[in-house]
C-alpha cells in the first residue's frame, strides 16, 4: 500500500489551481468582428500612408511610422538592423536620406491580425522602385512583416522585418 505524506496535499492542490486558472482565463482580449475589422481597416489605412509618404516626402517619412519606444527594433534578411528607434532614426536622417533620391513604395498581398484592439501583426509583398543619389536606380521585392501598435492616437510600427528576393536572373 503506497503512503500518503503531507508533500503531496500541496502539490495536488498546486496543480488544481493551475488547471481552474487555465479554465478560466480572461477572455476580454479577444475582439468581436467588428472590433476586428476595425483594426484591419486602420492598419491597412496606416499602410497607405507609408507608401504614400515615403513615395512623396522620402524616406524621411519612415520615421513618423516608427515607435518611439525601448521595443522598437528592426531586421532586415536575417540581421538586426536596427536594435532600437534612436539608431534608426539617426541612420535614416544621417545617411538613408542622403543616398536614397527617390523612393516609389507599393504593397501587395496584404495580410492584418488584429491581435488585440491596440496590436496587429501584418505581412505584405512590397515592391520599391529607389532612385539613388549616384543617378543608379534599384528595383527591389521582398515581403514585409510587422507588429503595428496603436499608442492611443495613432498607428506605429513598433518592429519590422524586411525579406529581399534575389533579383531575378534573365535569360540571356
Amino acid at each position: 500500500m503506497k503512503k500518503f505524506t503531507f508533500y503531496s496535499v500541496p502539490s495536488v492542490c498546486a496543480c488544481i489551481a493551475v488547471m481552474l486558472l487555465a479554465r478560466c482565463t480572461n477572455n476580454s482580449t479577444r475582439l468581436s468582428a467588428a472590433e476586428s475589422s476595425a483594426v484591419k481597416d486602420s492598419v491597412t489605412q496606416m499602410l497607405a500612408h507609408i507608401s504614400t509618404d515615403v513615395s512623396t516626402r522620402g524616406p524621411a517619412a519612415w520615421i513618423n511610422y516608427f515607435e518611439n519606444n525601448a521595443g522598437f527594433f528592426m531586421g532586415s534578411d536575417g540581421a538586426l538592423a536596427f536594435r532600437d528607434y534612436p539608431s534608426a532614426k539617426s541612420f535614416t536622417l544621417g545617411t538613408v536620406v542622403k543616398n536614397f533620391k527617390k523612393i516609389s513604395l507599393s504593397w501587395k498581398n496584404l495580410r492584418v491580425d488584429p491581435l488585440t484592439a491596440t496590436y496587429a501583426s501584418l505581412g505584405a509583398d512590397f515592391h520599391e522602385d529607389v532612385s539613388m543619389a549616384n543617378g543608379q536606380r534599384l528595383s527591389i521585392d521582398g515581403y514585409f512583416t510587422a507588429t503595428a501598435h496603436f499608442d492611443g492616437s495613432r498607428w506605429k510600427l513598433r518592429n519590422m522585418n524586411w525579406a529581399i528576393k534575389a533579383p531575378q536572373k534573365t535569360a540571356n
